[in-house]
């Protein structure tokens, strides 16, 4: 949802928004009405009062331009970045003893860090798939599910209570942004099978730290991920079930997703965005200035 600065310059003012994704548009029962109506009406008024608009994607720029009606000068396109002083690679044994002591993730694991938002994050078909997954290889591993409750969060628990697998299948809660890269460095893989993201945080802090990732296009996943990820059909359970196979049985696999993803997360940097992003207030000023 976006998120707005004024940036006060003596006379005439400049404006700028932040807009991060256009999800009501492309996800039904994405939020309560409420803030469906926000997202679809609201934010379109207010977009259109500024002078640019940022977005954090090329697909984000798409749907302002289509579903907004901006002009495509005044949409600016600024990646977001990544931490790179906290998500980066470490000691996988060291994590992977941590992980055991402090989640109980005492096997090989999947993890999945999103809030437990239904439809929208796509949990409940992800347990399908990990419950194929376990039946298929035979193999005992986890599911960890990283994230605080949200909207439809009883239907993603009951699903997995519902589970054959239901007792490998882990709710974390909420994790800290300082505890993610133990998590991720831990994890055999991380899978990202959401219908839609206007960027998509997680992938990229989970490569960084040197993860394998599997997930899915949609939305700005394809442009972020790159061909740094494993991408599968998130309204497939089949597809999805298929990539934790190919993780789980092929260690070269995952060592190929893991340097390409180390080198993708290479291309995010907070710095950069900064600078870009100032870039935009002071040439929305001085358009402004020179229109008085």
């Amino acid at each position: 949802m976006p998120s707005y600065r004024r940036l006060v310059w003596r006379k005439p003012c400049a404006l700028a928004a932040t807009i991060h994704d256009l999800a009501p548009f492309h996800v039904r029962g994405k939020y309560d009405p409420a803030r469906m109506f926000y997202g679809r009406v609201v934010v379109r008024a207010l977009a259109r009062r500024q002078d640019r608009v940022i977005v954090p994607s090329r697909r984000t720029a798409e749907d302002v331009e289509r579903f907004f009606g901006l002009n495509r000068d005044r949409v600016c396109v600024i990646h977001n970045g990544i931490d790179h002083e906290r998500f980066h690679p470490g000691d996988a044994e060291t994590a992977r003893s941590e992980a055991a002591s402090r989640w109980g993730l005492d096997r090989p694991f999947f993890v999945y860090v999103s809030r437990l938002e239904h439809p929208a994050k796509n949990h409940v078909r992800l347990i399908e798939a990990f419950v194929r997954f376990r039946e298929e290889t035979g193999l005992d591993w986890l599911l960890a599910l990283a994230g605080g409750d949200w909207h439809g969060a009883e239907a993603i628990k009951e699903a997995a209570r519902r589970s054959p697998a239901r007792e490998a299948i882990r709710f974390l809660g909420f994790v800290p942004d300082e505890d993610l890269p133990t998590l991720y460095r831990a994890a055999a893989a991380m899978v990202y099978p959401s219908l839609f993201e206007g960027f998509g945080m997680p992938p990229l802090e989970a490569m960084a730290c040197g993860c394998p990732v599997v997930c899915s296009d949609r939305g700005s996943l394809g442009e972020v991920t790159g061909e740094a990820a494993w991408i599968v059909d998130p309204e497939s359970p089949d597809a999805i079930a298929e990539g934790l196979k190919r993780c789980a049985r092929d260690r070269a696999f995952r060592e190929t997703l893991r340097r390409k993803g180390l080198e993708q997360a290479r291309k995010f940097d907070w710095n950069e965005n900064a600078r870009k992003v100032l870039d935009v207030y002071r040439a929305a000023a001085a358009a402004r200035r020179g229109g008085a």
